[in-house]
């Protein structure tokens, strides 16, 4: 028998690449080539794709493997952390949402539980699409991040009682299903369960699965828990997603989420595809061409809309301009669940089929117009932040500040984070003058209780950086995750005092270049030092005594980053951890000396047990050079040995007037 799933999963695929080859080309989204797939195989497009119903299903596990990725980056620490986004935010946004498109509707003449319903669909966003654009834009943690995924988090859980008000609704036909008070007691307990389970089960139950060794039980025990947690809230009621999610947060709080985590990274890519093509698939390509015009006007209204309220409720909290202008492009389409939704209301007889379609063309619509919205969001929120009129929403709030006109050489903290808290500290111990600028309006407060110089502002904007007297200031610390805010803040800081001296932290290492022509003075990537700190561990371990450890990583520093802002991939020196018991020294090769201008073979340092291990030239480095490698005048040698090996060569290095130069 002829396996109809097997055939269309060929297609899909084979589509697919064809349709993301040109996508790349030109440079569009991967997304919206997987909705363009979906289109052309749909049944309104080519018809190739016959099993349709099986599709939506590896659509539907393609969301939930999503949601347990984003579960095992998020711990529930952090999702504490952003309560006030998720509570307050979510609320704001869905229910401001219902309300304006109720008003609407009714103003136009539709019945109330249409409108109501239609409110509810709009009200919903797309995880799976927004998520996985800023993830891929490494913005999860920046303000916009975290704020945009805790209004995502509210609307995944609000579809709950949304679905379960739907029977409810005036011009509802059919039965209403079990009680909702029962449903969410079974909620209630089965979030405790997840909170048990993260604490106590899931670390036990993966520390012994870890210690078999064995990747393919590892990977079916992740797999096992996401569709077991994601089953287990479908029978309470509640969403598969956001049992999903649930279930990653059980693993996240483990020292086994790093690795759960690249384990089921490409079964999530393989089954999300089928998720957009399967958004694809949806889009009625007739009546859209029959109605271009009026499909995307609606299309645009709805954007719009929800981009004025989301942007609304984020400044409602507080937040600067730029920040609600960013969050409400993002959470501007229609999502996912909707569809759920959306079924439930035609079942119950609240929207014609005729509005059906038109919902559908208008979602899959927003959905397609979300990665260009994105992309361009950044310069729309600079732009509208740029606005005289607007320019009293970016203002800092009041707060008990020194007197900036008579501070100098002071010193400006960009960020309260932990990067930024331990530069205060510093400061503060030393008696060094600070002020502090944070975008956040509960860290300001905290650290106003505190006792701190803090300000709230957006020290994108000029005036808020020139509040904090950035000409007359000595050093300026960036310390913030978002990549695109520490550029515009390191071009603007140098634009104002040329003088000042920029530090800035970055998470990635080829940021580097870039923040360097900008005028930064000083990059601190976060990759670096992390790897600096785990070597640091490591020598601790082989007992190597800690004034050695410290003067050998003070040396990679100083080269190290000399090395970085060339953005060499080879690495500073590579070396068996076994030799660390021997003696290592950084040597210059002074012009005149011996070992100038001779091959490694020449002067004879392996016959005597020495080890050359790297040659740091014109910051360049070259590992383990082999016997033919010649030594050139201001080389610096990192050479391994004993201390009686090491004096013996000593004369190599010297001058032609017997001197020697070491560096270490």
């Amino acid at each position: 028998m002829e396996m109809l799933l097997l055939g269309d999963i060929a297609v899909i695929f084979v589509l697919s690449v064809l349709v993301l080859f040109i996508f790349h080309k030109i440079r569009a989204p991967a997304i919206v080539g997987f909705i363009f797939t979906g289109a052309l195989a749909g049944p309104q497009g080519l018809g190739l794709i016959q099993a349709i119903e099986q599709v939506d299903v590896l659509a539907e596990i393609g969301v939930i493997l999503l949601l347990f990725t984003i579960g095992l980056e998020i711990s529930l620490k952090d999702l504490m952390q952003m309560k006030k986004y998720v509570l307050v935010g979510g609320t704001l946004q869905v229910a401001l949402t219902i309300l304006a498109v109720y008003a609407l509707l009714i103003y136009f003449g539709q019945p109330v539980g249409t409108a109501i319903l239609i409110g509810f669909l709009v009200s919903v966003s797309s995880t799976a699409i927004v998520l996985r654009i800023i993830q891929k834009k490494s913005e999860m943690y920046t303000p916009q991040g975290r704020t945009i995924l805790g209004i995502l988090i509210f609307q995944d859980i609000a579809i709950v009682p949304l679905m379960l008000a739907v029977p409810l609704l005036p011009g509802a036909v059919g039965e209403v299903p079990e009680s909702p008070l029962l449903i969410l007691a079974k909620g209630l307990a089965l979030v405790a369960l997840v909170i048990i389970s993260a604490k106590w089960l899931v670390p036990l139950a993966l520390y012994h699965i870890a210690r078999t060794d064995d990747r393919e039980l590892f990977l079916l025990s992740l797999v096992a828990i996401c569709f077991a947690v994601a089953w287990a809230t479908s029978l309470a009621g509640l969403s598969l997603g956001l049992g999903a999610f649930l279930a990653g947060l059980t693993i996240s709080e483990s020292q086994y989420s790093h690795q759960a985590f690249g384990n089921v990274l490409p079964l999530r890519d393989a089954f999300t595809s089928f998720f957009f093509v399967s958004v694809g698939m949806l889009l009625d390509v007739n009546f859209l061409l029959a109605n271009p015009l009026y499909i995307i006007l609606l299309a645009s209204g709805v954007m719009l809309l929800k981009s004025l309220i989301a942007g609304a409720t984020v400044a409602i909290m507080g937040l600067p301009l730029r920040i609600a202008v960013l969050v409400g492009l993002a959470l501007s389409q229609i999502g996912e669940f909707s569809f759920v939704l959306s079924k439930v209301g035609l079942e119950y007889g609240l929207i014609s089929q005729e509005l059906y379609r038109i919902f559908l063309d208008v979602a899959v619509l927003t959905m397609v117009a979300t990665s260009s919205i994105i992309a361009v969001s950044t310069k729309l929120a600079d732009a509208t932040s740029r606005l005289p009129r607007f320019q009293r929403l970016n203002r800092s709030l009041p707060a008990n500040m020194p007197d900036i006109k008579t501070m100098k050489d002071h010193l400006i903290i960009i960020g309260y984070g932990v990067n930024g808290r331990n530069v205060a500290l510093s400061a503060k111990s030393e008696a060094i003058p600070y002020v502090i600028v944070d975008i956040d309006p509960e860290t300001v407060k905290s650290g106003l209780r505190n006792g701190e110089p803090i300000r709230y502002g957006d020290a994108t904007q000029e005036h808020v950086l020139l509040s904090t007297g950035v000409k007359s200031a000595r050093v300026i610390v960036i310390a913030i995750s978002d990549r695109t805010e520490t550029r515009r803040m390191t071009e603007l800081a140098r634009r104002l005092n040329p003088d000042i001296y920029i530090i800035d932290r970055t998470r990635y290492i080829n940021e580097m270049s870039a923040l360097y022509n900008l005028g930064a003075n000083e990059v601190i990537p976060e990759e670096y030092e992390t790897s600096v700190e785990i070597f640091c561990r490591v020598l601790e371990k082989y007992e190597v005594p800690r004034e050695r450890i410290d003067s050998f990583i003070n040396r990679i520093r100083a080269d190290g980053y000399e090395m970085f802002r060339s953005i060499s991939k080879e690495p500073y020196c590579t070396t068996d951890l076994n030799m660390i018991q021997n003696e290592f020294i950084t040597i210059k090769v002074p012009a005149g000396s011996p070992a100038a201008g001779r091959s490694l073979k020449e002067i004879g340092l392996r016959e005597i047990g020495i080890s050359l291990l790297a040659v740091n030239r014109e910051s360049q480095v070259i590992n383990h050079p082999d016997e033919s490698f010649v030594l050139q005048p201001d080389d610096l040698a990192i050479i391994l040995g004993s201390e009686a090996q090491l004096a013996s060569v000593g004369y190599l290095f010297g001058r032609a007037d017997g001197s020697q130069n070491t560096a270490s």
